[in-house]
């Protein structure tokens, strides 16, 4: 990926700070990705390297068939209504959610009971904007450090987003399929991730962090450093985007992301500037349609929002400067909102620059895309789109409770799970998890949290998972069972 490792591995890097390459062990995984791996062997080679630093032995553990549990004596919201139903038992076979009824049912031979002692059972949570590779690592790092050391780096935070409660993320951007491959094989532990990989922009827009020095490239160049490394792949023209577009849902993108406009982390863009032409957005559309895929556009204006409704796209990321009119344009046409409620510096970390004045002006815009999703009924997904920072990471469930200023409990919590759950099956056949997820009732994906309260009566416990979360399921496997 990103690396300050000479190409002649006989010559000593020279250490960077905030930089992991220089470790031996990093050193000799990336020596094995340059010697036997293409870029499209890309896949295979993150879930090697993860294999070859002993995450193989935990997850064979992990991957072993889990004994069905039997779940009794707990308060069930189930992802959907807005109030908690006792006297129910729940029984977990082979992932999912075998049976839930009233009563005393018996249950296999050899599966294992837990007494919830009174305490709320729900879904896991859901994610739908989160950035799988980019979220706990500075850019800085991201931007020197190998490709084996930045997938340890992302397994690592993945294996604490699992234990937040997140079971389950949408991720909108990077190169997210081998830490996916390894998570689904055992190798890691993590939530299930729904890859979008590369994000898709124009020369110049939201995502293109190319030196200058890069400049100019002929079109159909070779690509550049930051392209090979997945995190991005700029186009320009419909043709282009097209292939693009073939690429991501050839490694397995479950859904499309490309940038419409300005971003916040990209500093030689404004919010308010249009990056894609209907064109470009359309024939994105067209081609991941062909493949029974769907487009999400990043887009904060309303010149950027609109374009992309027109082109067929099916949800918005973001809408942050949208006006009323363009809100009833996304009801109308029943358009998802993919949206995140920042509200300070606190949500996004110190920011310099063009930057910190894109940030002021996504901060002044919440608010307002919030109330707009309410008055027009448009089907929201709630996001929390960390990025390049632990710290910032660990906010995940504080973002959530941030929804407070807007909804009651109820539907914060629906949001996150049965809602979010909803706009992942817009994936249809690219969905690399078939089954209900989000929703606790029979013949659902087993993932499941124990809360130690009531988090209909108290929604900071999100915001608490370290205590507030004594068992977390996912698939039908415990990945932590305080009870």
């Amino acid at each position: 990926m990103f690396s300050c490792t000479p190409a002649d591995e006989t010559t000593e890097p020279i250490p960077r700070a905030g930089c992991g390459c220089c470790n031996p062990q990093a050193r000799s995984i990336a020596r094995r990705i340059d010697r036997e791996l293409s870029r499209r062997g890309f896949i295979a080679g993150a879930s090697a390297s993860l294999a070859a630093l002993g995450f193989a032995p935990r997850a064979k553990a992990q991957a072993a068939d889990a004994a069905p549990v039997l779940f009794s004596n707990f308060l069930l919201f189930d992802g959907k209504s807005r109030t908690l139903r006792g006297g129910l038992r729940l029984l977990v076979e082979e992932g999912r959610i075998k049976a839930l009824a009233s009563g005393d049912f018996s249950p296999p031979d050899g599966a294992q009971a837990i007494d919830c002692g009174g305490r709320t059972l729900m879904p896991g949570l859901i994610d739908a904007h989160w950035h799988t590779i980019f979220a706990g690592l500075p850019i800085s790092t991201l931007l020197t450090a190998d490709v084996g050391y930045i997938m340890l780096a992302a397994a690592d935070e993945a294996e604490r987003t699992l234990m937040r409660g997140f079971t389950t993320v949408r991720d909108l951007g990077g190169p997210a399929f081998g830490l996916k491959r390894a998570i689904d094989d055992g190798l890691a532990m993590g939530p299930r991730i729904y890859p979008s990989g590369a994000m898709i922009t124009s020369s110049g827009g939201h995502g293109d962090l190319r030196p200058l020095s890069d400049l100019p490239r002929e079109a159909g160049g070779a690509p550049t450093e930051v392209e090979r490394s997945g995190a991005v792949s700029i186009a320009d023209g419909a043709d282009q985007v097209r292939l693009r577009v073939r690429e991501q849902l050839m490694q397995g993108a479950s859904q499309v992301k490309l940038t419409g406009s300005g971003g916040v982390s990209s500093p030689r863009t404004t919010l308010d500037m249009v990056t894609l032409s209907e064109g470009e957005l359309r024939a994105a559309v067209e081609t991941a349609a062909d493949r029974q895929a769907y487009v999400a556009v990043h887009a904060y204006p309303s010149t950027a929002i609109e374009r992309a409704i027109t082109a067929g796209v099916q949800c918005i990321e973001h809408g942050h400067l949208m006006d009323n009119a363009t809100a009833q344009l996304i009801a109308e046409k029943g358009v998802w909102l993919s949206t995140q409620p920042f509200l300070s510096e606190e949500d996004t970390g110190p920011l310099t620059g063009q930057s910190r004045l894109n940030a002021l002006r996504m901060f002044a815009g919440t608010d307002s895309v919030y109330a707009f999703a309410r008055e027009h009924k448009i089907k929201t997904a709630f996001g929390s789109d960390m990025l390049f920072s632990p710290a910032l990471a660990k906010r995940q469930g504080v973002m959530l409770t941030h929804l407070a200023r807007w909804y009651d409990n109820a539907d914060i919590l629906k949001t996150a799970t049965a809602t979010n759950g909803e706009l992942l099956a817009l994936s249809g056949p690219r969905n690399p998890y078939p089954g209900k997820l989000g929703v606790v009732e029979e013949g659902a994906l087993a993932d499941l949290l124990v809360v130690d309260g009531d988090p209909l009566d108290d929604i900071g416990l999100m915001a608490k998972p370290e205590t507030s979360l004594l068992v977390i399921m996912k698939g039908g496997k415990l990945y932590k069972d305080a009870l």
